[in-house]
């Protein structure tokens, strides 16, 4: 009985704490204006020449083909 005591506390204690979180949360989100990060879906992308991951430098022509270009940047999980 004592046990069951003892979890039913610690289950208590945790939503206290992960509601204390999910209301810090929601509070701390910022409305993120979209327009002010970049090119948007449609609108050409500057000119540019960048190493690829062979070291090569690529441009925007060099990267082209016949049915046009859809460009992904990802940012890597050792930046």
């Amino acid at each position: 009985m004592r046990a069951l005591t003892r979890i039913a506390s610690l289950a208590v204690t945790l939503a206290i704490s992960l509601s204390g979180f999910s209301s810090w949360a929601a509070e701390a989100r910022v409305a993120i204006d979209v327009a002010s990060l970049g090119p948007q879906i449609g609108e050409r992308v500057p000119d540019f020449a960048l190493p690829d991951q062979a070291g090569r430098i690529q441009t925007l022509d060099s990267i082209r083909g016949p049915n046009g270009t859809m460009l992904l940047f990802h940012r890597s999980a050792d930046w």
